[in-house]
């Protein structure tokens, strides 16, 4: 096919394909200056870690360096497909930044220091700790970028040997939601469907899915179905108007914060139409009648002056859905960052459960991650649930995984739910969690209301320890940072949204004195001198492939079962979808077949919540509801966003992802062909809003909430009026000064609030009140009059960009 520039077409060339055949494979190939391949000494196997498809690549090996990638045009997942991030971020391995030997603070300064005197530091005052006050002094905040081994041997040391209920990962702040939807519908995680879904829908709905940016390639199958015979409808809902809504047969809009009342309004008109799979519904799933009741209050009429949404439109929508044959739903932030996150997430597992369109090719859910391993952290414990898929209200349960690790049950926390992250920072706030281990992760930037969590970090009776690439915001704030393997430089596995297991591994050595996540994790278990019941070391492996056996052995007869893996299974070709078993050697390509659930109330990962309240239900409720294992039809009130606009913050601010940086930015913008094609936060606003106020492109804005401000240049968009938005991914560690100015700053966190989805405990990013000024024209020229003003917002796209020779890449010849 030649070479392209994949900065300025992210998505590469079209390959048409119509339902049911197989996607044409498209090998991606990205090499460092002018080497080709006959320059490459090896070329090592691998998948992609920028975002969460999990896109299997090669990596490009010359004289000890990565100096590239290439797709595997075996793997199911991508057939060869790579995206910008993948084909450019790789160069954040090679930058002369990276940290290369401990640090410790001496004298309110964080100086170079040897492994043994920075892990003495930690195991020391961890021990100290434990010693004084017990396991609620210690907290653990992990990642989505880690793997599965690391995350399984970080969930043995904090639930069986510390014996600390403070565990989650910054996946709460992104797949939170898709974990607890499923929850409440199938009584336990694991999605339902599988990439191979696109291939076969007539049907593809996004829920507050930016496919286009946040899963370039998932969002190339789909292009290429579009480009070929019998293309899907896509219904997309999106307040923005993103390269997703823009191919939309049809596209809601609504105001942020109102996505359940648009959700019960699609329902009502499924169900009062009856395009319901009766015969399912009776088989195979519990609450059909109250649902029923439930939505029957929610006419196309009232959500279309709730949501600002023709009712029309509503009705459009609701009917491609009813009289789909096959059809696919996904979700992902502008649903789950929203305060009745999981009402709405579950409202879409209705949608496909009372079509019974489940288990069947292009019948599928997909509650999207945001991260390459959130799926894992979720799978082995590291997000404070416990590893398995166990259900911590089951003492059975408990007992079974104190089994494996040789512990005894009373030893793993499950007295009370698992501290979710938010509630872990208050606690630090508050003084009671006094130890916290942060790992691959930035809180600093990524954690909304960010003044609070600068606070919370630099206090001085928290010990934080922060385990990274680089120095970032948070690991400036740190009493010791230690210096990590990323990915390439360690070997392990991990598992992307469709439950595919990718292995990674090993082309090169860290940098320094730099150590794999797993090595230095094993090495705080070691100095704490943590045992089992047989004083036998609680952590019993010493390698990736030891401590995957491990997790074999944890999820054997768990719905997340590895135990048919082995890495010699994963090397050479595709990777594999679990669960693989004795009766499943080659995987499962789509769970609940047949209305075959993981509901049972003994095997079951969890109870439910209530869905106002986020209580948990307990096994006696759980019983009388669900005796039979079948799929929960939940339904939910509208409730109002907690924050709404008023005279003196008259819009409405949602933050969300650009397609060209990850998280924040720490990888990404080392990368010159990403950080070029975006170097620097904006602010998005309606064309009508902008005219309103006479304002243009490139304008200089302050916007405000009620916890801070933020200067971005103005970018006009297609997102609704009354709506402002920002990329989230922009912090200071590339700044002059290395961090937040005393003034306005750039990160979208500054803005955001303390408050979360009462069952997901996912915070809230999409509904701040906000105002917003011009401090100057895009010339420079101060505003005459700085107004403060609110009107009606619009929508992002790709920025208007190119790569020049610099993104050129080869796509292979379609086959």
């Amino acid at each position: 096919m030649g070479r392209l520039d994949r900065i300025a077409e992210p998505w590469g060339t079209r390959t048409p394909y119509g339902a049911g055949e197989t996607w044409p494979t498209r090998v991606d190939t990205y090499l460092d200056g002018d080497l080709t391949e006959a320059d490459v000494d090896r070329w090592v196997q691998s998948a992609t870690i920028l975002h969460s498809n999990g896109d299997g690549l090669d990596i490009a090996v010359k004289d000890g360096r990565i100096v590239g990638v290439r797709g595997r045009a075996v793997d199911r997942v991508n057939h060869g497909r790579l995206g910008p991030k993948d084909l450019f971020g790789w160069q954040a391995n090679n930058s002369p930044d990276r940290l290369t030997r401990p640090l410790i603070r001496r004298d309110g300064e964080l100086v170079e220091t040897d492994w043994d005197t920075a892990m003495d530091a930690v195991a020391g005052r961890c021990r100290e700790l434990l010693d004084e006050q017990g396991p609620s002094a210690v907290g653990f905040y992990t990642s989505g970028q880690l793997f599965l081994e690391e995350y399984y041997t970080l969930g043995l040391i904090a639930h069986g040997g510390i014996g600390t209920n403070h565990v989650d990962g910054n996946t709460r702040l992104c797949t939170a939601t898709a974990a607890a939807a499923l929850k409440e519908t199938f009584a336990c995680d694991g999605q339902p469907g599988s990439y191979t879904d696109v291939d076969h829908a007539d049907v593809i709905a996004l829920f507050g899915h930016n496919m286009a940016e946040t899963q370039t390639v998932l969002w190339t199958r789909v292009l290429d179905r579009l480009a070929g015979p019998n293309p899907p409808a896509v219904i997309c809902v999106d307040p923005r108007e993103t390269p997703v809504a823009r191919a939309a047969t049809v596209h809601l809009a609504p105001r942020p914060g109102t996505n359940v009342m648009l959700m019960n309004a699609l329902l009502h008109e499924v169900v009062t139409n009856d395009w319901v799979d009766r015969a399912y519904v009776d088989a195979h799933t519990v609450g059909f009648d109250e649902l029923a009741e439930r939505v029957r209050d929610y006419p196309p009429e009232v959500a279309a002056e709730v949501c600002d949404v023709p009712a029309a439109d509503i009705r459009e929508a609701a009917r491609i859905i009813g009289h789909a044959e096959r059809l696919l739903s996904t979700v992902l932030q502008g649903f789950y960052q929203s305060h009745q996150a999981t009402a709405a997430a579950v409202q879409v597992n209705n949608l496909n459960v009372i079509r019974g369109m489940l288990g069947r090719p292009g019948c599928g859910i997909l509650q999207m991650n945001g991260q390459p391993t959130a799926e894992n952290t979720r799978e082995a414990g590291a997000d404070g649930d416990l590893a398995g898929f166990r259900n911590w209200s089951s003492d059975a349960q408990v007992a079974d995984l104190a089994r494996v690790w040789n512990v005894d049950p009373f030893d793993i926390p499950h007295y009370s739910p698992p501290t979710h992250a938010m509630q872990m920072f208050r606690y630090a706030e508050e003084g009671s969690i006094r130890f916290l281990y942060v790992t691959a992760t930035n809180p600093a930037v990524s954690l909304p209301e960010l003044a609070r969590i600068r606070s919370i970090l630099s206090q001085e009776r928290l010990f934080l320890v922060v385990q990274d690439v680089f120095l970032s915001e948070t690991a400036q704030l740190a009493d010791v940072v230690l210096p990590a393997a990323t990915w390439g430089e360690k070997t392990g596995t991990f598992t992307n949204v469709d439950r595919t297991v990718h292995l990674s591994e090993k082309a090169v050595d860290p940098p320094g004195e730099a150590r794999p996540d797993l090595d230095i994790l094993i090495d705080f278990a070691r100095r704490l001198d943590l045992r089992d019941k047989d004083s036998e070391p609680l952590v019993p492996w010493t390698d990736a492939e030891g401590a995957f056996e491990g997790w074999k052995e944890c999820s054997r007869g768990r719905p997340c079962d590895y135990s048919g893996l082995s890495y010699a299974k994963l090397r050479g070709g595709s990777g594999i979808q679990w669960p693989v078993t004795e009766e499943a050697p080659d995987g499962t390509e789509r769970l609940y077949v047949d209305g075959q659930f993981f509901a049972r109330p003994d095997y079951c990962e969890s109870y439910g919540r209530d869905l106002v309240t986020g209580a948990p239900l307990d096994d006696v409720e759980y019983r009388a509801l669900n005796p039979g294992g079948r799929a929960i039809l939940k339904a939910a009130e509208y409730l109002p966003p907690h924050e709404l606009p008023g005279q003196e913050f008259p819009f409405q601010l949602i933050t969300g992802r650009t397609l060209y940086h990850f998280h924040t930015r720490t990888k990404t913008a080392r990368a010159p062909q990403l950080q070029a094609a975006a170097p620097e936060v904006w602010v998005e606003m309606s064309a009508s809003d902008a005219a309103d106020r006479g304002w243009g492109e490139g304008d200089l804005l302050e916007v405000t909430t009620p916890r801070g401000r933020v200067e971005a240049r103005l970018r006009v968009s297609g997102i609704r009026p009354g709506v402002l938005f920002l990329p989230f991914h922009y912090g200071y560690w590339d700044t002059p000064s290395g961090h937040e100015p005393d003034g306005a700053g750039r990160a979208a966190n500054e803005l955001t609030l303390t408050d979360w989805d009462p069952v997901s405990k996912q915070p809230i990013f999409k509904t701040a009140a906000a105002a917003v000024t011009r401090l100057a024209a895009s010339d420079g020229t101060p505003a005459r009059a700085p107004t403060t003003t609110g009107s009606r917002p619009v929508a992002a796209d790709v920025p208007l960009t190119t790569g020049g020779d610099a993104a050129l890449v080869d796509e292979g010849s379609a086959r």
